[in-house]
């Protein structure tokens, strides 16, 4: 017979203690060396007591524990360190988040660079020599938004590694920064680069000004419906305070689409667009006592087209009263302290080795831009005269008037839009009418007027009392 599992597998020592099941010896034998043993992942189960007299089949069972050790490792605990743990590490290489520049930024500045499609070459080149035009103000604007930080640019500075190891926009960054006082160069250069189309821009400003006041004061149109506006109004307030008005302040001009006639529709606006109209037809209205319908349509006509071109006739007005002259004054002093910034970058000279022609240029910039920069400071001061002058000839003393120097031109512009509103509703009116005179065979004469008129009353045959001067 075979002999019994247990014979060949345990032993019992003398003292008759507990078996000792194979493999034990080993694990006793490792635990002799001192070392620990790595911690594994447990396994949860329900554990069988061994007994010592009866074989199992656990006795026979061998565990390949090299095996389990390297697939079933608890990560969670650090694992014995290895047999040349006391080696130095190899320097590792440079890492991306080693970057000098905040990795949005460069991107940013990756993105702008091939938009641009410039060389580092080209850039270097045109800062050396103060080369604008080469660049173009869009290219330095650009480089503008590049600049680094002083901990950025002292970083970028010290890098003595290997450059090809720096993100592009590093390397661009420090290519630029080989030159000395490189961003200044790019602020000054921008400045020159925008100086002509900057100025242009006030001189046309200026300009449009001046050009706003000859318009104001010369435009017989304009100063024939202030005159009609003028004697209205004194003949709506007969016997009161407000009665024998020798001039208004242009404001009024806003509030004749708010006087409404009986019918509720046409204004005193409607009422002066016609008076108007009539004042232009009297002279041929005299020639000939007995008009026909179509001449009289023609005269009106032309009456109403003559009223509606005065937004046309006072355009310049209309782009006056879209300015802030305190922004222009500011531009002036902005243009004015660049200047003062080219001069300190200028000063830079005696401490720099390379790139002498960009102060070379940049100097004969200087002098031309000193002068065309005192022009218009001559242009904005008499600008500002003007105003002063075309609103003293409207309204008087100006000692009281807003800070807003150009509101005199708003309020005409705003006039001047609801003046063609008007124009175009009495044209309409005047179709309405011939319509209707044609089909009854009934001829409007030139001297009717609209029904708004009964609410004023009719004008005087003499008019003696109202030659009153405008001033």
């Amino acid at each position: 017979m075979p002999m019994p599992i247990t014979a060949a597998t345990t032993t019992t020592d003398t003292n008759g203690s507990a078996p000792v099941r194979a493999g034990d010896d080993d694990a006793a034998a490792e635990e002799s060396h001192g070392e620990p043993r790595p911690k594994l992942k447990p396994l949860h189960w329900d554990k069988v007591r061994a007994t010592s007299d009866r074989a199992m089949v656990w006795d026979q069972l061998k565990l390949d524990e090299d095996m389990i050790e390297a697939l079933f490792m608890n990560n969670s605990t650090p694992a014995a360190p290895p047999r040349d743990a006391g080696r130095k590490p190899a320097v590792p290489p440079f890492r991306q988040e080693e970057r000098v520049l905040d990795p949005k930024k460069a991107q940013n500045i990756a993105i702008l660079l091939r938009a641009l499609n410039v060389t580092r070459e080209e850039v270097s080149d045109a800062l050396l020599d103060g080369n604008a035009e080469c660049l173009g103000s869009e290219l330095l604007e650009t480089l503008v938004k590049m600049a680094p930080t002083k901990e950025e640019e002292l970083k970028l500075r010290d890098y003595n590694g290997d450059l090809s190891k720096l993100g592009s926009a590093e390397r661009f960054l420090k290519a630029v920064l080989d030159i000395p006082f490189a961003f200044k160069r790019v602020d000054a250069m921008l400045y020159r680069a925008n100086f002509e189309t900057e100025i242009n821009y006030l001189r046309k400003s200026f300009d449009t000004l001046e050009a706003a006041c000859e318009d104001l004061r010369g435009s017989r149109l304009f100063l024939k419906l202030l005159e009609a506006v003028l004697r209205t109004g004194n003949r709506m307030n007969v016997g009161t305070n407000r009665g024998e008005a020798k001039a208004f302040k242009l404001d009024t001009l806003l509030k004749l689409a708010d006087v409404k006639g009986t019918d509720g529709k046409t204004t005193l606006l409607h009422f002066v667009v016609q008076e108007i109209i009539r004042s232009e037809d009297v002279k041929t209205e005299k020639e000939s006592a007995m008009i026909s319908s179509s001449k009289d349509e023609q005269l009106r006509k032309q009456g109403l087209k003559l009223v509606s071109g005065l937004g046309s006739e006072l355009g310049n007005v209309k782009k006056a009263a879209m300015m802030d002259f305190d922004v222009l004054h500011g531009y002036v002093n902005k243009l004015e302290t660049g200047l003062q910034k080219i001069k300190s970058v200028l000063q830079l000279e005696r401490q720099c080795t390379q790139g002498q022609k960009f102060f070379t240029t940049m100097q004969s910039f200087l002098k031309e831009a000193e002068k065309e920069m005192e022009q218009v400071r001559g242009e904005e001061k008499r600008a500002l005269v003007r105003v002063k002058d075309i609103t003293e000839y409207f309204h008087g003393d100006t000692s009281k008037e807003e800070a807003h120097p150009l509101r005199i031109f708003m309020v005409v512009r705003d006039f001047l839009s609801t003046l063609d509103h008007v124009c175009k509703e009495v044209g309409r009116m005047q179709q309405d009418r011939t319509v209707i005179g044609s089909a009854r065979s009934f001829r409007i004469s030139a001297t009717s007027s609209l029904p708004v008129m009964s609410l004023y009353g009719q004008r005087r045959e003499d008019n003696s009392d109202d030659d009153s001067s405008f001033s």
